[in-house]
């Protein structure tokens, strides 16, 4: 395959934008996200919640980050962000998202049986005993879809991603789906404020597992907020008085199952769903 000598017109003009803008922390512009407009409308997401072996989360961490990002990618679906989870040092949490529930069997059959995880499943799945607790969501909302930041760069992001990512998680009574979403508006527009941008709002999507050799939870409904925090002292002080306002209200109409679940995770070096200035386009304030 012969060299490429000159690169494609437009792209080394927007990645220099984007290093640019990420380096010196100044909000991304449109230019800057154009170069992942094709890469968005992956609807139909997995909420993927791993255990590790004792003292192993380090390590898979590292194997994911080098191996498993870019695969999908190139196989039409996506890994929105990976993320370790705070007060359970064996728990690793990840996206990934599909055009739709067609391209789910399609796609995951071409990686699980394909020759990177031939190469490397045994070393992973050695130290990765549970990877069953995965919930099947779509946006509540079309304008609450989980959008894709453009990839962590090497150059400008030497220290890798930043920022803080929180799931809450509400358990549905069935039946009742409609009239919690409806509630949850005014609550989740307490939210914004500075420092806080919204990653998504997604919801169940109760369809029959299309991949049985991967697990999917039937135990829903289920309403997840996702967004990504600037700091801790963003999180700490300003936010999660919120959280904990709407958790109280929320659980007071009666139509949840049970208590909400609180996900406060850490990006990895690599994860794409991370803290950056907001930009046209992006994730939403």
């Amino acid at each position: 395959m012969k060299h490429v000598k000159h690169p494609l017109p437009g792209i080394a003009s927007l990645a220099a934008c984007a290093a640019m803008h990420v380096a010196h922390g100044q909000p991304l512009d449109a230019t800057a996200m154009q170069s992942v407009q094709y890469l968005q409308d992956f609807p139909v997401v997995e909420f993927r919640r791993y255990t590790t072996s004792d003292g192993e989360r380090a390590h898979f961490v590292k194997y994911f980050d080098a191996y498993f990002p870019e695969a999908f990618e190139q196989l039409g679906a996506m890994v929105f962000g990976q993320f370790t989870e705070r007060g359970h040092p064996d728990r690793f949490t990840w996206l990934r998202g599909f055009k739709d529930i067609n391209a789910r069997p399609i796609v995951n059959a071409a990686f699980y049986y394909g020759p990177l995880w031939k190469e490397h499943r045994i070393k992973v799945n050695a130290i990765l005993p549970d990877s069953d607790n995965v919930m099947l969501l779509h946006p509540l909302q079309p304008a609450s879809g989980i959008s894709v930041l453009p990839a962590v760069d090497p150059i400008a992001e030497e220290d890798g991603a930043h920022g803080v990512v929180v799931a809450q998680i509400f358990a549905i009574r069935k039946g009742s789906e409609a009239a919690f979403a409806e509630q949850t508006q005014t609550a989740f527009a307490h939210y914004r404020i500075a420092g806080v941008h919204r990653a998504g709002v997604q919801v169940s999507l109760d369809v029959p597992n299309n991949f049985p050799q991967l697990p999917i939870r039937a135990d829903g409904p289920f309403l997840v907020w996702l967004g990504v925090v600037r700091d801790d002292d963003t999180l700490d002080s300003q936010l999660a008085p919120l959280l904990d306002a709407a958790e109280r209200s929320l659980t007071a109409s009666g139509l949840l199952r049970g208590a909400p679940e609180r996900v406060v995770m850490d990006p990895t070096p690599r994860s794409r769903l991370r803290w950056l200035p907001d930009a046209s386009g992006g994730i939403s304030p």
